[in-house]
């Protein structure tokens, strides 16, 4: 009996032998307390530059939108990670489709958010695009034609693809948000989409940037009208051509030479083409070309042309048909009103500059003279649709 047992054990028989004792259980690990998992951090989505200086820098983009064309210098020097993330996402297609979603007229305008391509995530448009770019400060200002990139509310490293126009000064924003561009061409055309139809600070009709191009910055035209003499300045001819009639005036520069280039500048850049003759006295003149009264917001290139002139009164006399040049009580405010003079008056003589005269078209002159006005308000607006300038052999 006992070889018997000795064998079964030696044999590892799994079954238990009655009246021996049972193995040990095994042992229990020590009791813990449960730990949660440790979270991971997340995903660093930050933008990752990696284009050259040489690819960030004399940059402009070409927003072609359904309103008109809009052109951006890009700012590398000043923010040039946000100027490199307008590049790539831009050579990505990822503008294109978008719309301007947000408009205060004359204020701002607010669009790239990838969202905006689909009309139906409307109640989310403002919040796509967002957090990929760290603050970068800078010195630029919020001056009239300033695009930044859009941050979430006190999150300064929450720059992405969204970007506003400052269509106004905004100098309460300066310091807060990171200018990136500024429009050089088309800031006309972002006025108008600030003054689209709007609930509140929606635009009720899509504003689209269909595409959006990356170029070469052009070498900068030259101010025109800077370098005539006097003799090849009195070569041009201006032919305004009015709501009633085409007028041309002939110019004065032995007399009046910076009143000349002014005219011939601001009429060159298409300065005059919208505005009104606002001002009608009988008897004594009819006065237009006021800023006020352009049927169009002036563009960046037009705006920087508006300056105020010194005067140069000389002694040509205001007869019948003398343009002259319109001035408030400074004598050297004189920035861009002219006026037609309609009858002799010798008290504008050495107090107004005068730099032309009417060489063709007197008589729509006298029928403009001859609009019914509302104390000296032409009723009926006057326009001047365009200024053509013609250079005289």
């Amino acid at each position: 009996m006992f070889v018997l047992l000795t064998l079964l054990w030696l044999a590892g028989d799994p079954q238990v032998v009655q009246g021996s004792r049972p193995p040990s259980p095994p042992p229990r690990p020590p009791a813990t307390r449960p730990q949660p998992a440790r979270p991971q951090p997340p995903p660093d989505t930050y933008f990752v530059n990696t284009l050259t200086a040489a690819d960030i820098q004399n940059k402009q983009a070409v927003l072609d939108t359904s309103l008109g064309t809009i052109v951006f210098d890009l700012l590398a020097d000043a923010a040039p990670n946000h100027v490199a993330h307008f590049i790539a996402r831009a050579r990505e297609g990822a503008y294109n489709g978008t719309i301007f979603h947000r408009v205060i007229a004359n204020g701002i305008i607010q669009g790239g958010d990838p969202l905006s391509k689909d009309p139906a995530l409307s109640a989310r448009y403002g919040t796509g695009g967002m957090r990929e770019l760290r603050f970068e400060a800078n010195g630029e200002k919020m001056t009239r034609g300033a695009v930044a990139a859009v941050l979430a509310p006190n999150l300064p490293d929450s720059g992405g693809s969204q970007f506003f126009i400052a269509i106004a000064g905004q100098p309460a924003l300066d310091g807060q948000y990171t200018i990136f561009a500024r429009v050089a061409e088309g800031l006309n055309v972002a006025q108008k989409i600030s003054q689209a139809d709007a609930d509140a600070t929606i635009p009720k009709e899509r504003v689209v940037i269909r595409t959006v191009t990356i170029r070469e910055k052009p070498a900068p035209a030259p101010e025109p009208f800077v370098t005539e003499t006097v003799e090849e300045l009195s070569h041009y001819r201006a032919v305004l051509e009015t709501s009633l009639g085409s007028i041309t005036f002939q110019f004065f520069p032995e007399k009046a030479p910076n009143h000349v280039r002014n005219f011939l500048r601001l009429a060159s850049v298409g300065f005059y083409d919208g505005t009104a003759f606002h001002r009608v006295v009988k008897g004594f003149v009819i006065q237009g070309g006021f800023l006020p009264t352009r049927s169009e917001p002036l563009d960046i290139t037009q705006d920087r042309y508006v300056r105020t002139l010194q005067p140069e009164f000389n002694d040509t006399p205001h007869d019948k048909g003398t343009v002259s040049m319109a001035h408030g009580d400074n004598p050297a405010s004189a920035d861009t009103s002219f006026f037609i003079v309609t009858a002799r008056t010798t008290a504008l003589d050495g107090k107004y500059t005068a730099f032309g005269r009417v060489v063709d078209g007197m008589d729509v002159v006298e029928k403009l003279e001859a609009v019914p006005v509302n104390g000296e308000t032409p009723v009926t607006r006057a326009e001047v649709k365009k200024v053509t300038l013609v250079r005289q052999p």
